[in-house]
Order: C-alpha cells, then structure tokens, then sequence
C-alpha cells in the first residue's frame, strides 16, 4: 500500500492548518513503517531502549484516545494496551501483530478526526488532570503535532537503523 503523504496549506486558517500539520505527521510516521516485516517493526533501538516503529504506532494510539477520547471528549474509556494507564506497555512489542497494531492506530485517527471536527471551535475546552486546568481543542491539537513531530525524529533513526532508509 503506498501512502499518500499531502504537505499542508501555507495559507490556510488556523484550524485548517492544524488539521493538516497533524495529518501530515500521522502519514509521516506511517510511511517509515511503509513495506517493512512485523519483525523489522519489532526492531529496538539499542539496548537498554525498546524504542522500534511498532511501539511507536502502539504508543501514538495510545496518545491519540488519551488526548481526544479521554480528556478532550471526556469518554471513559482505559488505554488501547493498559488498563493501568501505563503508556510504557505499548513499547513492549515482542509479541506484537503489525496489522493489530495499525488497525488499532489508524480506528483511533479515525476516531480523533471525528471528535476534532464536531468541535465548535478550537477555543473549545476540557478538563485535563495531566495539566490540573482546561486544555482548548488548539492546545490538544499543537499537542498532538508535537508527540508525532518527536517521534517521527525516532522513527527516522529506526528507520535507518533496518535498511538504510533516510529522508521523506
């Protein structure tokens, strides 16, 4: 499958334009993982890290429902991976499926988009225990680039790391 990665608009609103940025990050990290083997997925980093592609895709689920579903929609739902809340289990990769784990990203993507866009407006807001204050759809939306910007830097070291891969 190839994915199709858009840049987003340099003149778009304010929403717009943060609703692309974050799109352009989830295809980003999904293109690192493009065409590899769960195996090659499962890959770490160097020891004593568990950082591989696959934890990444496991944990950007897990940040997905908990910033949209937990706190910004207020659903009382537990982690994808944890009933505990620990986000650290998403990297324990050894038994992993690949496709479970995209399936369970992309119906949480599926899921923030939806939430994002019944919003009235970004200046929406939620109670956020993480920061002991209301966070605005804006600040979970910035939030949200961030997380993928980050692990996107990762996952084009780990990337590297399998076959030589660099760039996009």
């Amino acid at each position: 499958m190839t994915i199709e990665r858009v840049g987003p608009s340099a003149t778009a609103g304010e929403r717009r334009m943060l609703r692309e940025f974050l799109d352009f990050h989830r295809a980003t990290l999904a293109v690192k993982c493009e065409g590899l083997s769960d195996e090659d997925l499962r890959r770490q980093s160097m020891p004593p890290s568990t950082l591989s592609l696959l934890g990444l895709v496991r944990h950007m689920a897990e940040v997905e429902r908990a910033w949209f579903r937990r706190v910004f929609d207020a659903e009382d739902v537990p982690l994808v991976w944890s009933d505990a809340g620990d986000f650290q289990v998403a990297y324990d990769v050894r038994e992993a499926d690949g496709a479970q784990a995209f399936d369970a990203w992309q119906a949480e993507v599926a899921r923030s988009r939806e939430i994002e866009r019944a919003a009235e407006s970004l200046d929406v807001t939620a109670w956020s225990e993480r920061w002991e204050e209301d966070v605005s759809l804006r600040m979970v939306l910035l939030h949200m680039i961030h997380e993928y910007a980050r692990h996107n830097g990762h996952a084009d070291f780990l990337r590297e790391g399998i076959d030589g891969a660099v760039g996009v």
